[in-house]
């Protein structure tokens, strides 16, 4: 276990529970301000009372996710000191972007929005969630196309030894930043469908037949059920766009060792990585040639051909990734999803013929499902970082060559134990939280709902 290897294993513990609230945020603040609009319009009282609960899930969420993303920019200059003098002119523009219009923008309307119930008018008050939903939701297109950079370096110049960005409409037009958006988005959404779905169950398998969490129910399904249909649709395009600028990413993802035409799509591969074999395999004849052309014919170029052509291009190495890895998120990433899919087209069915009656086994189906998105989210994002190595920015800067030289071991493990700690004192508050006022009941929520100063203890206690 050396600098490298720590520093790369505490940026994915950190990164990953960063990424347990991000889509949460991005998802329920869209949520909250479509249900507010509904009350605007309407004037039901229980659209009120949806936007206040869901509001108080939605603000423990943001505030837990703002204090783990403040991590993530410090370790780009302490352990990754290397990749910040490499890539700070192109990485540090859109994330100063992002906090100076983006996250200022939302951090400033949900202070009025937190604040200014029954103290501004209605339409401003609307105005001020929907100002904080555009500003989640631009902060992640900033974020992404600083990550896109790395899987698709576009606009630039190597002067110095470092990459200078020469192109700055190439940086925000980059054809990766606009597949992978799409699929952050709605991934976001699906996330927090399956949330307001699962909670709503919750509610009404204990005989809390108010009708908020029947509209919340309805509302969480067809949420959830769009955002997963529409995030498989956005992310086989993606994978379209990936085999043409990450070849290897694919043949990893697939355990395809050797070029195929047509090529098999594996449902199931026990491999040999050390020697690149197949020691048992299930395939589906053409499957992978469809998922990338959409026809049951194309080339696929195997691990070992894009192995030499890349050592043709950047010389000596070693350009695999690692296969089982890849192989399995991306595996259990797909699987999730689909998953996913049918228990929300259920619950929509059963939520339209107001079946809200549930079996102790349906039950638990449904509530136990606000994890399905959080791995596919999770297995995603290793998948995509994962599948990339060797490379930190893909074709120009490797990740042996990012981790800052003056680290020792020593210090790189004591600040892994010390956030890994403090990560999971956060997470038992907000699990905490997130139970407390997930769980009021209707009469509970009939006093909050009255109660302006509520949301003020809520972000007191987070």
């Amino acid at each position: 276990m050396d600098v490298l290897i720590l520093s790369r294993l505490q940026f994915a513990i950190t990164t990953v529970y960063h990424f347990f609230f991000v889509p949460l945020t991005l998802g329920l603040s869209l949520a909250v301000a479509i249900m507010q609009t509904a009350y605007y319009r309407t004037g039901n009282e229980n659209y009120k009372k949806m936007t206040k609960f869901w509001g108080k899930l939605f603000l423990i969420n943001f505030a837990i996710g703002v204090v783990t993303g403040i991590v993530q920019e410090f370790q780009f200059g302490m352990n990754w000191s290397q990749y910040s003098r490499f890539m700070g002119d192109i990485f540090g523009a859109p994330l100063a972007i992002e906090a100076l219009l983006a996250f200022f923008m939302e951090s400033t309307f949900i202070g009025i929005w937190i604040f200014g119930w029954d103290k501004i008018s209605k339409k401003l008050h609307l105005t001020a969630i929907w100002l904080v939903a555009i500003g989640s939701n631009l902060s992640a297109i900033w974020i992404l196309a600083a990550n896109s950079f790395m899987q698709q370096p576009v606009g630039y110049a190597i002067r110095n030894g470092r990459a200078e960005m020469t192109d700055f409409f190439a940086l925000i037009t980059n054809g990766h930043l606009w597949v992978q958006f799409p699929h952050v988005f709605f991934g976001a959404v699906a996330t927090a469908g399956f949330l307001i779905l699962s909670v709503s169950a919750y509610h009404l398998f204990k005989k809390e037949k108010h009708e908020m969490f029947k509209k919340s129910f309805k509302f969480g399904a067809a949420y959830a059920l769009l955002g997963t249909l529409l995030v498989i649709v956005v992310g086989h395009n993606q994978a379209q766009y990936m085999m043409k600028i990450q070849p290897m990413k694919m043949a990893a993802a697939e355990a395809l060792w050797d070029t195929e035409n047509p090529a098999a799509m594996s449902l199931f591969t026990f491999g040999d990585e050390k020697n690149r074999r197949d020691i048992f395999a299930i395939k589906i004849p053409g499957g992978l040639s469809f998922l990338a052309y959409n026809k049951f014919e194309g080339e696929v170029k195997g691990i070992n051909q894009l192995q030499k052509e890349e050592e043709e291009k950047f010389g000596p190495g070693d350009y695999v990734p690692p296969v089982a890895v890849s192989y399995w998120t991306f595996r259990i990433m797909v699987g999730a999803g689909f998953l996913m899919l049918a228990i929300a087209a259920v619950a929509l069915y059963r939520a339209f013929k107001e079946k809200y009656e549930f079996k102790p086994i349906y039950y638990k189906i449904v509530f136990w499902s606000m994890l399905l998105p959080v791995l596919a989210n999770t297995t995603g994002w290793l998948f995509t970082e994962i599948a990339r190595q060797p490379w930190t920015v893909f074709g120009l800067f490797q990740t042996a060559d990012s981790v800052s030289n003056t680290l020792t071991t020593g210090e790189v493990l004591f600040s892994l134990i010390a956030y890994t700690a403090i990560y999971a004192v956060l997470m038992v508050i907000m699990i905490s939280l997130m139970i407390k006022y997930g769980s009021r009941t209707a009469s509970e929520i009939e006093d909050t709902v009255t109660n302006a100063d509520d949301d003020n203890k809520i972000l007191s206690n987070a």
